[in-house]
């Protein structure tokens, strides 16, 4: 299927701009200067054409890990805490410099999961960076490594700007990273693979596609990139997954021309909120349901109901994150509970009429009602 899908991307407006580690620093784990001033002179360029410019980049852990002239990435989380808050000043100053030559306002902001879960703190955050746009500035974003535990951290930076391109309701994702995009497979390991230039439907067979992690430098893979792709293009944003090799590269898509891979925003937009229940709070645990109830969840849009949960998985409150998954472990949703584990053990399996004679009082008839439910599962 042919799709004239260049002039959607050449007409965004408002740009989310992702750079990973193996972008900004060479094998050594320096900062890759000429690569990042290459960079900057894009989104300067791209500002003075009318556009709004946010960088999400990495790059303090490996910034830090060069100041020191250590080799290899620390495997402890306090280890690339220190690494982080060593390189994250480095960074902001070299960035600061390189914008300052170009003209454009910079500003500093870290996130961590608990920005994303609260959602006060979530709706603060976007405020923050679209009163930082209106000012023409252009928001530098990165996780807060320093103190962010393995636990609460919201993980990949490809995940990050996806969140941040939701957050704001960008008109474009860009990745840049080490891959010139999606192949039919590894070209690393399969020379007969193709570049896929347009990607109109994230599906099982595009996720299969995905192959492990990417460079030693970096954190993150090809299925962080499908994943960030599915995130954005849910929210109404497109995503271009190109190579960062070349900065200038940018450029091409805003005159019209083919870079890399194109994912196309879904006709089908997620609300605000229920992007933020889908990948906003931290997931804390599980429920297993049945094939009714699955019917019911997929293809009728019903609420979850107790009758319907066969299994409850991990440790969670009232008002908590859960994953709705079936009988295989696939994932088909997630959402917010109205009862917690404790109570749930009790009133699975059981019909709605049946919870406060056996609870004693009664929430809601359903476990998870449907404004509180995302439906995540793949065609």
């Amino acid at each position: 299927m042919k799709v004239d899908y260049l002039g959607r991307l050449q007409q965004a407006r408002r740009i989310v701009v992702k750079v990973g580690t193996s972008t900004l620093t060479h094998a050594s784990g320096k900062l890759n200067l000429n690569r990042m001033e290459q960079l900057v002179r894009q989104l300067a360029d791209l500002q003075n054409q009318g556009k709004e410019v946010v960088l999400v980049t990495s790059g303090a852990v490996g910034a830090g890990l060069g100041r020191l002239g250590l080799n290899e990435r620390p495997s402890s989380i306090i280890e690339r805490q220190a690494m982080a808050a060593i390189g994250q000043g480095l960074l902001m100053q070299v960035y600061e410099k390189l914008f300052s030559e170009y003209g454009p306002i910079v500003a500093q902001v870290l996130l961590t999961r608990n920005d994303i879960s609260d959602r006060k703190r979530y709706l603060n955050a976007r405020n923050t960076i679209l009163a930082l746009l209106q000012y023409r500035a252009i928001p530098i974003i990165n996780e807060n490594d320093t103190v962010a535990t393995e636990e609460l951290k919201i993980g990949e930076n490809d995940a990050l700007s996806a969140l941040v391109a939701g957050l704001i309701e960008a008109d474009l994702l860009i990745l840049l990273s080490d891959v010139d995009g999606l192949f039919t497979a590894d070209p690393r390991k399969d020379h007969s693979a193709t570049l896929i230039p347009v990607v109109v439907e994230i599906d099982q067979h595009i996720r299969a596609m995905a192959g492990g992690a990417g460079s030693s430098w970096g954190t993150g893979g090809m299925v962080t990139k499908i994943e960030a792709a599915q995130m954005a293009t849910a929210a109404g944003t497109s995503m271009v997954l190109m190579n960062g090799n070349e900065p200038s590269r940018i450029q091409r898509i805003f005159n019209g021309e083919p870079v890399g891979t194109a994912f196309l925003s879904s006709h089908n937009v997620v609300s605000s909120r229920k992007r933020w229940i889908a990948y906003g709070p931290q997931v804390n645990g599980a429920v297993v349901v049945d094939a009714g109830a699955e019917r019911a969840l997929l293809r009728q849009g019903k609420s979850l109901l107790p009758s319907g949960i066969s299994e409850l998985h991990g440790e969670f409150e009232e008002g908590d994150m859960i994953q709705v998954v079936n009988s295989e472990g696939m994932e088909l949703g997630r959402g917010l509970t109205n009862y917690g584990m404790e109570h749930l053990q009790k009133i699975m399996g059981k019909k709605s009429i049946e919870i406060e004679m056996i609870l004693g009082f009664k929430t809601a008839d359903e476990v998870i009602h449907r404004d509180n439910l995302v439906i995540t599962a793949l065609n």
